[in-house]
């Protein structure tokens, strides 16, 4: 027998013992050197139920706090419409208010990172001094996938500025109807522009690699966000174009109308998918089994996670939360893997654990819900960079990524009328002028420009709301030095024929709106929209400039103009406006809807048998640029 000296023995001891420890805390979901799967597989064996429910639910920040997060293990954190850390606030309280909730996540056992999300439907929209784009259907009249997909890099440069990784966008809805309040979200009325435009998938998310499987979630560095794609399915077709109505529609048409954007969305590797709020013939979307599990899960093999809209649970039984405990069981069972709640989570934590416990939802449910959710945050990169830092904050509002919005608003611009009869076209206006005249309650106002989901979730009427260009400032820094601009928003016609201006310049249109609060039966413009079209164009040569969501009634008024131009909701950048107007660019976008002459006409899209349009899908003026500079 060999003896050892008694120290040799304690060393060896220790060494045993060490060894033992770091085998025993050896966890093989935080190596990033193995496969994803394992890593999930890793985890998943590890949960409780308790933490598994906890990763199925997401919270407002309102209702958020490291405590929240670390007790109930809380899997997801989101900014409603407008809720912000405070106003005004910096990317730095962004960046502090997303960590301190993210710290709580940490400190749990297993220190699952939770996931932020927000609206990011036009730029990083909650956020002052964000740069806001078009919105999608100003977008969809540029025809251009590349400049989308550029906007999507920059959207998701700037919501990482604030340490954000995850964006509710892009809505791929095919608006057929006008009168509906989101159709503004809507790129286009023709599902093959929906398709070309999820084009912006692989600029929020990066490019998908050639060899990833098909439906498989991906999100590519730190620079870059998760994606959603909403609303499934069927949203912009409702009856009359109420929002969250019903969609009556046969399998084949919502398969054809409705579905192709969410093809390209999975082949781009689209990370998340929101359900819709609608129905599809009389079936609640958040209770529709066979097309949220049976066609996206199974059919298309979606790989991400499902995710209800804003406490969408709640509105599967009438009147809203009327049976709360049983939407649960019917909203899970369909196939939603994490829950907007947004703000009473024990409630749905109780409803839920309960189902599982009295064996109504199987626990194979509860885990592929969770294995999704973890997908994704893994292939992020959640697990290697829960916190987020000051190095990105530059890019909020670049001058880079304005640039890029005012390209998206020049190329967006449709020419729709350029001159009467026997006169020579309008556009492009001269410069030099000895006096021209601006008019109209959308020349000078940022809010009404950009539209709704603008800072607050209706948006908001005024300049203070964030930092941008009007219509009226551009076309001020535009025309020559000597040119004396006049402004008056609603001149009378008196006014108008003295002072002798060269020509005019009316901006009129919507005021903001979003989703049912933008519901309308008549589509009319906001007053004093058409007096002023009425007193200024009958009194001099005019060009109207349409700012709106969608087309609007126009038909008894454009016989008075000399031009006019559909601008869309343009957002922060309305120097595009200007120049086109003044022709340094030529006019090229086409209309992505068509325009009606009555509202009688509705719902009218292309290929319809009562087809006859004021100005059809697709039309659109061509300028080139003037020389006139």
């Amino acid at each position: 027998m060999v003896k050892y000296p008694i120290y040799w023995v304690a060393i060896l001891l220790s060494i045993c013992y060490s060894t033992s420890i770091a085998n025993a805390e050896y966890l093989k979901y935080k190596d990033p050197k193995q496969p994803i799967n394992a890593r999930i597989r890793d985890l998943m064996s590890r949960m409780t139920l308790e933490e598994k429910i906890g990763q199925m639910t997401q919270i407002e920040r309102s209702v958020a706090s490291g405590d929240v997060m670390n007790k109930y293990f809380i899997g997801s954190v989101l900014s409603g419409g407008g809720s912000v850390p405070a106003a005004k606030a910096s990317p730095e309280a962004w960046i502090s208010m997303v960590n301190e909730f993210q710290q709580g996540s940490l400190s749990t056992r297993l220190g699952i990172p939770m996931i932020y999300g927000i609206d990011a439907v036009h730029g990083h929209n909650n956020v002052y001094k964000a740069t806001i784009f078009p919105h999608n259907v100003g977008l969809g009249a540029t025809r251009d996938p590349e400049l989308v997909k550029r906007i999507g890099a920059a959207t998701a440069l700037e919501v990482r500025a604030t340490g954000i990784p995850y964006v509710f966008a892009p809505c791929i809805a095919v608006c057929r109807d006008p009168r509906w309040g989101r159709c503004y979200e809507s790129y286009s009325e023709d599902p093959k522009i929906v398709q070309e435009m999820t084009q912006i998938i692989p600029g929020l998310q990066g490019d998908i690699p050639h060899n990833s499987r098909k439906g498989v979630p991906f999100v590519g560095g730190q620079n870059k966000v998760a994606a959603c794609a909403k609303h499934y399915v069927g949203d912009g077709g409702t009856t009359t174009g109420i929002n969250e109505n019903n969609t009556v529609i046969d399998f084949h048409g919502l398969l054809t109308t409705h579905m192709p954007g969410y093809y390209n969305a999975i082949i781009n590797g689209v990370s998340t998918v929101m359900v819709s709020y609608s129905s599809w013939n009389g079936v609640k979307m958040h209770a529709n089994y066979n097309l949220i599990t049976g066609f996206l899960k199974n059919t298309l093999k979606f790989r991400g996670f499902v995710i209800s809209d804003w406490q969408g649970l709640d509105r599967i039984t009438s009147p809203p939360h009327a049976n709360y405990s049983m939407s649960v069981l019917e909203g899970i069972h369909a196939g939603i893997d994490m829950v907007m709640v947004p703000y009473n989570y024990t409630e749905f934590i109780s409803n839920l654990t309960s189902h599982v416990k009295d064996n109504h939802i199987p626990m194979s449910r509860i885990d592929d819900a969770v294995q999704r959710i973890l997908r994704v945050k893994f292939q992020m990169g959640l697990f290697e960079h829960p916190l987020a830092d000051n190095s990105q904050v530059h890019q909020l509002g670049s001058q880079e990524h304005r640039e890029i919005a005012r390209e998206a608003v020049r190329k967006s611009l449709v020419l729709l009328k350029n001159g009467k009869a026997a006169e020579k076209p309008m556009l492009p206006l001269p410069k030099k002028a000895p006096k021209i005249l601006v008019a109209g309650s959308h020349a000078d106002n940022l809010g009404n420009q950009c539209g709704g989901w603008t800072i607050e979730w209706q948006g908001l009427d005024g300049n203070n709301l964030t930092q941008g260009t009007t219509i009226l400032k551009a076309i001020k820094k535009t025309v020559d030095p000597k040119t004396e601009v006049v402004y008056q928003e609603n001149p009378d016609s008196n006014f108008v024929k003295s002072n002798k201006f060269s020509y005019a310049i009316v901006v009129v249109g919507e005021r903001p709106y979003a989703e049912t609060f933008g519901d309308s039966l008549n589509l009319t413009i906001a007053e004093p929209g058409y007096s002023t079209i009425k007193n200024v164009c009958g009194a001099v040569k005019c060009v109207v400039v349409v700012i709106s969501g969608r087309p609007v009634v126009i038909e008894p008024y454009v016989s008075k103009m000399n031009a006019l131009v559909a601008a869309w909701l343009p957002g922060s950048e309305g120097q595009g406006v200007a120049d086109v107007l003044f022709g340094d660019y030529g006019f090229t976008g086409k209309s992505p809807r068509t325009w009606f002459k009555t509202v009688d006409q509705l719902p009218m899209n292309v290929g319809d048998p009562h087809y006859d349009p004021l100005f059809p899908f697709g039309f659109g003026l061509t300028t080139k640029p003037s020389k006139d500079y």
